[in-house]
């Protein structure tokens, strides 16, 4: 990377972030450095980029300007320097993407195998995080598409379809009073010990978006613990440490092995949509199309995952 598109990438980055701490941060750089950076371009074009305010910074009339040709610029120079790598591997075809953990567990390996079978020396490097992470990954074009479940953060250089339909239930260990039961109120859920997943996870929103919308309060949950790892929390589950809500297709082989038990809570519809992120702004590998051919397929994709109590999508933005 030369020296111009480093300074690109630094502004671009504050321009974002609207706070020169945060930047460094994000970039893993010393503060200075990106005010070395930013003065170094003001300097260059003989204008004030930002205006300080007491919340950080914003961006002039001619920040705005260099904001949008930077933005396409680093883009351009992305795309080339995939595209002058991919001659090297005229073998091996990769496909670089983000996945949230739900869809990279149970999901994504399913695809992964199909495309395999069907395409020779197709390669995936597949990034596992949250949805916000990947979300701004794609925004970076550091990956060019993404797998999430759950609400989307919000930015007009996303484009966001919906390739399937997931539900999440309440689960309770097979041993638990509820678990001949056909579902229970939300405050019996209250005064249960809840295990949840982390902040920032689309298993999370999906669960406090639901229950607001049914008109419950997310906060009256006795959450005990916040888990990274839905194997972590299906084994508390088991082991009786608590409830959760999360996912019916991460439980379907402890519910058919007598382990767990899904019910619905009275009230809150918990349907959640997995969608495919990208950037309205770069452009497709032949590879990416592959795969987002496959998961526009609604009827291709019933038959590559194995799970009964999802529905496909409808394929709509």
């Amino acid at each position: 990377m030369n020296a111009m598109e480093h300074q690109l990438l630094v502004f671009k980055e504050v321009a974002e972030t609207k706070n020169i701490t945060l930047a460094s941060k994000r970039l893993h750089i010393s503060q200075p450095s990106v005010s070395i950076q930013i003065k170094g371009l003001e300097q260059e074009y003989g204008v004030r980029l930002f205006e300080r305010t007491n919340k950080g910074v914003v961006l002039t009339r001619a920040g705005e300007i260099l904001y949008d040709y930077s933005t396409r610029a680093i883009n351009i120079m992305q795309e080339a320097r995939e595209l002058i790598s991919g001659l090297s591997y005229d073998r091996h075809r990769r496909i670089k993407l983000g996945a949230t953990l739900t869809i990279g567990e149970y999901i994504l390996p399913h695809i992964i195998g199909h495309l395999d079978d069907a395409h020779d020396s197709l390669d995936f490097s597949v990034k596992i995080a949250n949805t916000q992470i990947v979300a701004q990954d794609v925004l970076e074009n550091r990956i060019h598409l993404a797998l999430v479940e759950g609400p989307v953060p919000e930015n007009p250089a996303l484009s966001i379809e919906t390739f399937w339909h997931d539900e999440l239930a309440l689960v309770v260990p097979v041993g638990h009073p509820w678990a001949k039961r056909a579902s229970v109120t939300f405050q019996e859920v209250c005064n249960e010990r809840m295990i949840t997943r982390e902040k920032g996870s689309g298993t999370r929103k999906v669960m406090e978006l639901a229950l607001l919308k049914g008109g419950f309060e997310p906060d009256r949950l006795n959450v005990i613990a916040e888990l990274g790892s839905t194997e972590a929390i299906k084994q508390a589950v088991i082991e009786g440490l608590g409830i959760t809500i999360i996912s019916t297709l991460t439980v379907q082989q402890e519910c058919k092995h007598a382990l767990l038990k899904t019910l619905p809570i009275d009230g809150c519809q918990l349907a959640r949509p997995l969608s495919v992120l990208s950037n309205n702004r770069g452009g497709k590998t032949d590879e990416e199309t592959l795969l987002l051919n496959c998961l526009r397929d609604t009827e291709r994709l019933a038959r590559i995952l194995p799970f009964e109590q999802v529905e496909a999508g409808d394929g709509e933005l």
